[in-house]
């Protein structure tokens, strides 16, 4: 499909009409977006893979709605919630990797493009958003993004920088050390003030009780509400949690192997991996107990029926996976449930994070923005069967490689700068996570996928070629002294060691 005559495709698709079930009721539906933080599909329990964590109540969504067996999202946060939050991808906002912000964008990245918060609450919608912001210059709260109340995790610093007073220096919170203030001994600003939390206080716990209460308040004012939830598990450190060990033991002391023999090298080293590994699976676990938390909230509250709960993540597992253009650096969870949703569970259909602006607008009944528009589209009239197709193609990145996918293919690791401009093709047919996929880059049988992705990438704008305007500028420039190119390909083009599935041999 042609980028323009999707883009067209994409806004013909709108209808300002509420969602079936919301029409029928005369009633707005609600929406709460789940995001996970560093975390790939294959950890999910309803993805089918044997080393998951048990997830059973993100895994409901799926069965009560649908479930994408692929979707794609930018391999590293901060262009993934730039992606998120506008439905346009990198070639045109600029946030390309969290150092690669071309355009000036991330100044500009609310300004040229639209927050959907902000469109949201123009319509009517009571927004909120709580965890983990990490998307552009501009915070949650300033009136470009739009979002009417917040409750992030911040350090002392930058609360004082942006509210005008320090909870250390003012005795309101102990001068700790910690490699991390988002889990144990949180340090939050709550709608412009501090919470006062004990060492014994769960950060993800303290954003799930703001979600409820957002929730609760609303649903008594008959009020519509949106509300994002980028809740930072199972992000680094790997902490304990209140179900699984002491608090404040945010980070697991690796061990000092200096005269070690090999052997005992590899015995150590992998008795801690394991307790790394544990603390991983504990943290998706605990997240998948507050997700269901704010379920049965909405249950308890009589305004499941008329919510949509979307949960996703912002790109692959970080130990393994994140900042890398590979599929398993892009593959994440996206699963869907709500008001006149049809219950398809998993799907073979495509999508990616441009689809979710444009389908939060479409569930809320707010017109499309009329001057930026769409990378993506609606996934609404897929969701409710309206149609049994939704896209031909989608599409990630991080930094100067990209990475497409279509049903049956893949094309992946390809980057101008890092002398890869043709990448890697596969045939993939119906499997995921890399089982049995075929290197075809030059076999004439799927010479059709090689010109279709070639295609694509000359209709897509520049994607940090050599000419781009990102290296003249000072912080191009910047960025080109302060790396080595070599280095960032080795990791960027290729799956980490113990994740090479199939062939990606030079």
């Amino acid at each position: 499909m042609k980028i323009k005559s999707f883009i067209l495709t994409a806004l013909a698709g709108f209808s300002s009409a509420l969602s079936p079930l919301a029409e029928a009721a005369n009633k707005k539906p609600n929406i709460v977006l789940i995001l996970a933080d560093d975390v790939g599909s294959d950890m999910f329990s309803s993805y089918g893979q044997a080393h998951s964590a048990q997830t059973p109540n993100i895994d409901k969504i799926g069965t009560e709605g649908v479930q994408f067996k692929t979707c794609f999202a930018p391999a590293i946060c901060g262009p993934s919630r730039a992606l998120i939050m506008t439905g346009v991808y990198a070639n045109r906002t600029g946030a390309f990797r969290n150092d690669m912000w071309a355009f000036d964008s991330r100044g500009t990245l609310f300004t040229k493009q639209h927050s959907w918060a902000k469109l949201l609450s123009e319509g009517g919608y009571k927004t909120a958003v709580a965890g983990k912001w990490h998307c552009s210059a501009l915070e949650p709260y300033t009136p470009e993004v739009g979002f009417d109340e917040f409750c992030i995790y911040e350090s002392a610093d930058k609360i004082e920088k942006h509210f005008g007073f320090n909870p250390v220096k003012q005795g309101r919170r102990k001068d700790v050390k910690l490699p991390d203030v988002r889990y144990w001994y949180p340090s939050t600003v709550q709608n412009g003030k501090y919470l006062d939390a004990t060492e014994n206080d769960f950060g993800p716990d303290q954003r799930c009780e703001f979600i409820m209460d957002f929730m609760e308040r609303n649903a008594k004012k008959d009020q519509p509400f949106m509300a994002y939830w980028p809740i930072v598990i199972p992000h680094g450190p790997y902490t304990t949690t209140p179900d699984n060990g002491l608090a404040m033991d945010i980070e697991l002391k690796k061990p000092d192997v200096r005269g070690k023999s090999k052997e005992e090298k590899e015995r150590i080293m992998g008795e801690y991996s394991q307790k790394q590994n544990t603390r991983f699976v504990n943290l998706i676990q605990y997240m998948d107990k507050l997700v269901g938390k704010v379920m049965n909230k909405a249950k308890d509250l009589g305004i499941y029926e008329n919510t949509y709960f979307i949960f996703c993540s912002d790109n692959g597992t970080a130990s393994t996976a994140k900042d890398r253009a590979v599929e398993r650096g892009v593959h994440v969870p996206f699963l869907v449930c709500g008001p006149g949703v049809k219950k398809r569970g998993m799907t073979e259909e495509l999508t990616d994070f441009s689809d979710v602006a444009p389908t939060l607008l479409e569930m809320a009944g707010v017109p499309f923005p009329k001057d930026v528009p769409f990378d993506g589209k609606s996934q609404l009239p897929f969701l409710s069967g309206k149609t049994d197709t939704h896209r031909e193609w989608i599409y990630a990145y991080t930094g100067p490689v990209q990475i497409f996918r279509t049903k049956t293919h893949l094309l992946e690791a390809r980057s101008v700068l890092y002398e890869k401009p043709e990448g890697r093709l596969y045939f993939t047919a119906d499997k995921r996570f890399g089982e049995g996929y075929k290197r075809v880059d030059n076999n004439p049988e799927h010479s059709q996928a090689k010109k279709q992705f070639k295609e694509l990438i000359a209709e897509l704008p520049n994607h940090l070629e050599l000419d781009h305007p990102f290296y003249k500028s000072k912080y191009g420039q910047k960025w080109m002294n302060n790396n080595d190119i070599k280095e960032l390909s080795r990791k960027h083009l290729y799956s980490h060691p113990d994740w090479k599935l199939y062939d990606q041999e030079d």
